[in-house]
């Protein structure tokens, strides 16, 4: 697969807001993740709308940069992927199983992907395609001690050869992903979206899911009908969406996605 181009590189900066500097430090990294998640929303609406999902880097590079367009952790990561390969960065695909608000003797497939960075002999956790829980600063991979982000505190636990990223709400962990550390080429990933976008089981064919963060520890949250602001005290409000224009309405101001007047998404019930 071809890399990105320097142009590639300059539309990308400008579409997630960033002027920094352009070399392979944990200060930029940080700032790389923080702006790419408060700029590009995590989001499945072409999987709803029948369309297929690539990942080489020209459609990523089309679809989430100059169509500015969101998706899900496919592209998010392998897009992230390609910028911190093109800045310098010793970075490589990881694979991993999400546990978000899954039971513990439930196994989920290995559909997600995120990104190893190694800097100065440290290993660091990139995750820029996790939804609402997507990291907004790097975290490192090889300690258990809780880790302050701009938005949740994590942890990297091991149990048993498994690695797991927790967050914290209040005094509660929960487990947010699996994972070994085993490398996802980027014919696995090819697999994996597939079952991702076209398995008729995949959560991503049968509800509408869309995330951005915020300023001062804010996430927004769309899951078909309901919109949720979370805010950084862990307070919450709720809005339901009653009608199909005010969806659409809600995908434009929060979101900034943009769709034609009259689509519809079949799993919302509008």
């Amino acid at each position: 697969m071809n890399g990105l181009g320097a142009s590639d590189l300059d539309a990308y900066f400008e579409r997630i807001g960033y002027s920094g500097p352009r070399e392979p430090t944990l200060g930029v990294l940080n700032a790389i993740a923080l702006a790419h998640t408060s700029a590009i929303p995590f989001e499945n609406l072409d999987v709803l709308l029948g369309r297929p999902i690539a990942l080489d880097p020209a459609s990523l590079v089309d679809k989430l940069v100059r169509r500015r367009r969101g998706g899900y952790c496919f592209e998010q990561n392998g897009l992230l992927l390609l910028v911190l390969e093109a800045l310098g960065f010793q970075a490589v695909p990881i694979s991993a199983r999400v546990r978000w608000q899954r039971p513990n003797d439930f196994t989920p497939p290995r559909t997600h992907l995120f990104v190893r960075v190694e800097l100065d002999g440290e290993s660091w956790l990139a995750d820029v395609g996790i939804g609402g829980l997507s990291l907004t600063s790097a975290i490192r991979l090889n300690t258990d001690a809780p880790q302050a982000t701009p938005h949740e505190t994590r942890r990297i636990v091991r149990k048993g050869g498994l690695c797991f990223h927790q967050v914290r709400f209040g005094e509660e962990w929960a487990d947010i992903n699996e994972f070994t550390l085993e490398e996802m080429p980027h014919i696995d990933r090819e697999l994996a979206n597939w079952y991702t976008s076209a398995h008729p089981d995949s959560h991503f064919r049968n509800r509408l899911v869309a995330a951005l963060a915020a300023p001062e520890g804010r996430r927004y949250a769309l899951l078909n009908n309901e919109l949720t602001i979370r805010h950084g005290d862990g307070s919450s409000d709720v809005r339901v969406i009653t009608s199909a224009e005010e969806l659409l309405s809600v995908l434009d101001r929060q979101f900034g996605l943009r769709m034609p007047p009259g689509t519809r998404f079949g799993p919302t019930g509008l």
